[in-house]
């Protein structure tokens, strides 16, 4: 999409193909397509920059700011190609085409290789931004030889075209391109529409007027432009491969793009597993079972017959709430069907919950956490003695909500009296203000708060691009490699009162957790505590990335 325009005056008429009222059509056409390409390439960087990199608010920002500050640049920079108006075009286009088709690949492979794509990010933001920019300057000097219109009426015509293929854009990039082709194939088709309607345009409506040189040198890039892009596609399945190699290693057993997230399972079908959603590692075998015990057992003190799990398809902690007997009904409301689907087929990942999906006392109900919790009302007053929060990390923009003072008011709602609700709130060593942030989102909302840790030795952490940003093996890790310390935080609350961090006299037998450790806990967090933090809100969210 293009924000700025020039207005050049008319040169010479061009010898047209076609009568002068086509090829004003023509003209606005090429526009809507080029405007539809443009903001596909930005949303495209947007989408991997939260993906890749995380907070999709700062990325986002970030993105579009670069964006629209060079798109200013490149309308300046394109006066100097009015005089050579069809040819720059041509060649603007070209670029663009290739930049941003090339654009997604680029970037997965330098976090993929390197670990780190912030600069590319900013690299393809301001060129991008920069072509895009010079696109309506020289295609008001093109309409300008080819209908001699007031100035007025042709910025009114080349933006209404603009605007509406911005439009169709933005809606055809998550309806069409992101479930059908994917972010890497969907960039590169879109790069070839745009290279396609580009040099038509210039070297059939406006072939005329140039040298042949200059028709040569078109006809040259272009194809040279599509060569790459094809090659690309057809080469795109080998890079994901070799992509997700060097980012998960050799052991990438199941890769899925659902509706919701990229699920990724590493090791045998017989164990030991890592899950990761969307790049982040949420699960491995090798320590799951510390968070899951810290999460669950410390709420499960007191009645706990109906239990709430908030996230945690993957059914782990389903399986400790599960261990107890008189446990009579256990609810799960996970967003992302495919990690459930995952949990109850896989043979690892089904061996490592138990079979908990076949277990009569256990459902799911797939939707947001929090619309499912404001749609219960009145009629959800009292329905569970336990509620366990498994989500993400709240520094990931998306789970932002999920632990906003509004979303605990409506948790409440949902508890009996004297129930108890568990939150998994992030690494209190590595990010206290996120996590005494969550705490005091809790106390705003009328819950008493007992704070607590739990730590574990998980291997391999660590080793990859990013790996400890997220979940419940990397809420934060100390050192690299072997033997990587993960800690994990979490608040147990109750309305209106403190409720005390223990064991039920029934818990099962575990595996990590007693009550020295839950005292151990309960002093390392208190080591890092802020006081005097304001709670996050809907509209006023405090967590950063």
């Amino acid at each position: 999409m293009i924000d700025q325009s020039v207005v050049a005056p008319p040169d010479s008429a061009a010898r047209l193909p076609v009568r002068p009222s086509a090829g004003r059509f023509l003209i606005l056409v090429v526009v809507f397509v080029c405007a539809a390409c443009g903001l596909v390439y930005e949303l495209e960087l947007v989408a991997l920059a939260s993906y890749l990199i995380g907070d999709s608010v700062t990325q986002a920002s970030v993105v579009l700011s670069l964006m629209v500050f060079a798109m200013g640049l490149g309308s300046l920079l394109a006066k100097r190609l009015r005089c050579r108006a069809a040819v720059g075009f041509g060649l603007v286009e070209a670029a663009l085409a290739l930049l941003g088709g090339l654009s997604a690949l680029v970037l997965y492979a330098t976090f993929a290789w390197m670990g780190e794509s912030r600069y590319a990010l900013i690299g393809f933001s301001l060129s991008i931004g920069v072509l895009i920019g010079a696109e309506i300057p020289l295609l008001m000097t093109l309409i300008q030889r080819v209908s001699r219109q007031d100035a007025g009426g042709t910025v009114a015509d080349l933006f209404a075209a603009d605007y509406v293929g911005a439009l169709v854009g933005g809606l055809a990039f998550p309806f069409l391109l992101l479930p059908w082709f994917g972010q890497l194939t969907g960039a590169l088709l879109t790069g070839a529409v745009n290279v396609v309607a580009g040099g038509a345009l210039v070297l059939w409506v406006f072939g005329r007027d140039l040298t042949g040189r200059e028709r040569g040198l078109l006809l040259l890039v272009n194809v040279l432009v599509l060569a790459v892009l094809a090659t690309a596609a057809v080469l795109v399945d080998d890079f994901e491969r070799a992509a997700r190699r060097a980012v998960y290693g050799d052991g990438v057993r199941v890769a899925v793009q659902t509706d919701v997230q990229e699920v990724v399972l590493t090791g045998g079908a017989e164990g030991p597993l890592d899950l990761y959603l969307d790049g982040r590692l949420r699960v491995s075998e090798r320590d799951e079972y510390r968070y899951h015990e810290a999460l669950v057992h410390p709420a499960m003190r007191g009645q706990h017959a109906r239990v709430l799990i908030l996230g945690g398809g993957d059914g782990l902690a389903a399986r400790e709430v599960l261990r107890y007997p008189d446990v009579r009904s256990v609810t799960l409301v996970e967003l992302d069907p495919g990690v459930a689907r995952l949990a109850r087929t896989d043979p690892a990942l089904a061996a490592l919950n138990e079979h908990v999906y076949d277990d009569p006392r256990f459902r799911v109900e797939y939707a947001d956490a929090f619309t499912w919790l404001r749609g219960r009302g009145t009629a959800g007053a009292g329905a569970y003695d336990v509620v366990i929060s498994d989500l993400p990390n709240p520094g990931i923009t998306p789970s932002t909500k999920l632990y906003s003072e509004e979303f605990y008011v409506l948790a409440s709602r949902v508890l009996a009296e004297g129930g108890r609700l568990a939150v998994h709130a992030g690494p209190p060593a590595v990010r206290p203000r996120t996590y005494w942030t969550v705490e005091a989102t809790l106390r705003a909302a009328g819950f008493g708060t007992s704070p607590y840790t739990a730590t574990g030795q998980a291997a391999g952490f660590g080793t990859g691009p990013d790996r400890s940003h997220d979940g419940k093996n990397a809420g934060g890790a100390e050192g690299a490699g072997e033997g990587v310390r993960t800690d994990w935080g979490f608040v147990l609350a109750a309305a209106g009162r403190t409720p005390a961090v223990g064991l039920a006299p029934d818990a099962p037998r575990l595996r990590s957790l007693a009550p020295p450790v839950l005292e151990a806990g309960i002093l390392r967090a208190e080591r890092t505590r802020l006081r005097d933090l304001p709670p996050s809100t809907l509209v006023h969210p405090r967590y950063a990335g």
